[in-house]
């Protein structure tokens, strides 16, 4: 059997994946503005593979390599051509889509209007918003000689086009204006009545041409959108005198020139035009050329304006209390005696601030040691780090720098953190460090007590209330002993650690969880109860698929819900016909890893920050933790079934129909809000 029959490509996935996404912009389910915000997250995620993945691909197919180990048999030019094409055709989905939503809009006496639609009783207005707070932030660079201009990533720009009449040195002159970025992209106008008008950025630009060129003379203006992509990835080599701050500062500059690895462009602009830019960006080959509507950088839509609109909105879900857990007590005597989860959003990510807020003033607690991945813009996490360093506290902090598009922020907190005595470790040569652990220790009587948390999700306060995730919060000594290894491997990485209760990353993951399914293949070969529950953010590493194969075969039941990239193909007689996978893209993101083995009836249950990717398990620094308490064990399988059974959200995947929808004749069931509901009804929980 060839490799492309056994594997998806994880690119071509990761695009289906954004498929899905587009799917909730195009679904009647979803209000209005929320479907204006997916067209945002689509877009969004379409700039970050472009940075990343597509820029992977697109240097082995420059280099004497075909890659066709890498991509299971593609090489990468046709791999190139093949996610250009996929592109391509879901722009264009995506435009009809959003042109839908518009309509909609309308109905609702909510209009977009463009430079060539504005009334008399909005022209004072615009004017004054121009000139007031446009004007003044306009970068307009005049295109001279052909030189390379700074087209900064994932910018987007007016790329205009002067035609005079009566000749000069030459008949054309070309612009470029770029959009502010730290502007608002939708001006929102007075009212007249009940109607609502919006107005784009770029639109009041293309109004005010004749401000901003009026020294010309030009006979005619044109002027289309265009928006440059480049390759994200940081070079850590170098001067090794410098420190690692200096070259995650460095390299993130050096970022914003980096090599153009896409450029999309309005399909009405002239073929010279095109042209001349493409000289500009020196782009040489039509890899990586999308055509688009009138207006790109779509991401802004994730930030559209609320219009006073809460009937185009989601309800607001206030976060629910967890039993035994209160923000106005102690949380390290409710861990005295037993285990608490927490699944933002559903619960309030306060409980993680508050736990680290009492360990700060505690003069009990002598240490605090915690992995930070990707911190908010204005984070609570560092503040109460540094309020305990500066309580006398030892806090250590393993941040990793190399958060892909978080490094800025991350190296901002480091250096406030490091200023208040924060001893800051920046992780391993050649392995990220993405665990979210915390531990915490206290004198109590004499003696060296631990608290701690473990993770899925990021130490974020923004994301948590968008992600789910679980956090596992726990008194227990046995695992906060290991949890402490693993602070330990992270200060002195040649001494390896060993674990019993742990699975860890880069050393232990992958043996954990084969021994884990050889387990289920021998207990359903022994007539003893067996089965597997995954829930991924993503699933690509090889031999973890082939083992989940060997284990279809050996006749054992596997449900996987996979949010994003599934290299796996289930469903196919002699190979995967006992694996079903499905995927649930809904007004949360899903984003928590579990792994439920039956293990003959004594069900072992694990969070972890780590999916089934060969980076999780060969090249990070990842923990899962298994979950002991009973109740909270049940929690998680109740919740996994509840997901399972979605058939209002829940794709099929790998499928002959990609991304169909699941469908059942019984009662109509959307998880998350099955879930809030299951939360409300189990307040004991």
């Amino acid at each position: 059997m060839l490799k492309q029959d056994r594997y998806i490509n994880r690119e071509l996935s990761w695009l289906d994946f954004n498929a899905r996404v587009l799917q909730e912009a195009a679904d009647p389910l979803v209000p209005l503005l929320e479907r204006l915000r997916f067209i945002g997250i689509f877009s969004n995620n379409l700039d970050e593979f472009f940075q990343v993945r597509y820029a992977t691909v697109q240097r082995i197919a420059q280099s004497e390599k075909t890659g066709k180990k890498i991509f299971g048999g593609q090489s990468a030019s046709d791999l190139l051509k093949a996610i250009t094409q996929k592109v391509i055709n879901q722009q264009k989905k995506s435009s009809y889509i959003l042109q839908s939503i518009e309509d909609e809009l309308e109905k609702q006496e909510i209009y977009f209007i463009s430079e060539s639609e504005v009334i008399e009783a909005h022209e004072q207005f615009l004017k004054e918003y121009f000139i007031q707070t446009v004007s003044p932030a306009l970068m307009t660079i005049i295109i001279n000689n052909n030189e390379v201009q700074d087209f900064s990533n994932n910018n987007a720009f007016l790329a205009v086009k002067l035609s005079f009449i009566v000749p000069k040195s030459s008949n054309f002159q070309y612009a470029l204006i770029e959009i502010p970025k730290e502007l608002d992209r939708f001006i929102v106008l007075p009212k007249i009545g009940n109607k609502q008008y919006i107005m784009f950025l770029d639109d009041l630009i293309r109004y005010n041409f004749h401000l901003i060129f009026n020294f010309f003379e030009f006979d005619v203006i044109e002027s289309h959108m265009i928006k440059v992509t480049r390759n994200a990835e940081l070079d850590m080599e170098g001067d090794v005198s410098k420190s690692y701050i200096n070259k995650i500062v460095e390299s993130v500059r050096e970022r914003i020139l980096a090599e153009p690895v896409r450029l999309v462009y309005d399909k009405e602009i002239s073929n010279d035009t095109l042209e001349v830019f493409k000289k500009l960006l020196m782009l040489d080959t039509n890899d990586g050329l999308i055509p688009g509507g009138k207006y790109h950088h779509r991401r802004d839509y994730m930030n559209f304006p609320k219009l006073d609109r809460d009937d185009l909105q989601y309800d607001r879900i206030d976060p629910l209390p967890i039993s035994g857990l209160s923000l106005e007590k102690s949380i390290f005597k409710a861990l005295d005696e037993k285990d608490y989860l927490l699944y933002t959003p559903y619960h309030s990510f306060s409980f993680v601030i508050k736990f680290l807020r009492e360990a700060a003033l505690d003069p009990e607690v002598l240490t605090i040691k915690i992995t930070i991945y990707r911190l908010s813009k204005l984070s609570n996490v560092a503040s109460a780090l540094v309020n305990a360093a500066k309580n006398g506290k030892k806090v250590l902090v393993q941040i990793e720098l190399q958060a892909r598009f978080d490094e800025t922020n991350n190296i901002i907190y480091a250096e406030k953190m490091q200023a208040a005595g924060v001893q800051l470790i920046f992780g391993i040569p050649g392995l990220k460090v993405h665990s979210k652990i915390c531990v915490i220790e206290k004198l109590q009587k004499g003696k060296k007590i631990r608290y701690g948390f473990v993770s899925t999700g990021n130490f974020n306060e923004d994301t948590a209330k968008i992600y789910t995730d679980y956090t596992l919060f726990t008194s227990d000594s046995k695992v906060l002993k290991e949890v402490n290894k693993v602070f330990n491997f992270l200060q002195v990485h040649y001494k390896l650690k060993k674990y019993k209760h742990l699975i860890v990353s880069p050393h232990y993951t992958q043996a954990a969880l084969i021994k884990m399914i050889n387990i289920e293949i021998s207990n359903k070969k022994e007539g003893l109860p067996s089965g597997i529950k995954l829930k991924l953010n993503a699933i690509t590493n090889f031999k973890m698929i082939d083992k989940l194969y060997e284990a279809s075969n050996a006749g054992v039941s596997i449900r996987m819900i996979v949010r994003g990239i599934c290299c796996l193909i289930p469903g196919v007689k002699g190979m995967s016909e006992n694996i079903q996978v499905i995927s649930v893209v809904d007004k949360f993101l899903e984003h928590p890893r579990v792994y439920i083995f039956e293990n003959g009836g004594l069900e072992k249950i694990y969070i972890s920050s780590a999916d089934f990717m060969t980076r999780n398990i060969e090249n990070r620094v990842e923990v899962g933790v298994p979950i002991y308490n009973d109740n909270l064990k049940h929690q998680i399988i109740d919740v996994f079934n509840l997901t399972w059974s979605d058939n209002l959200k829940a794709r099929k995947i790998n499928g002959k129909i990609q991304n169909e929808f699941v469908k059942s004749n019984n009662n109509e069931i959307r998880s998350q809000w099955a879930i809030h509901d299951y939360y409300i009804n189990n307040r004991d929980l």
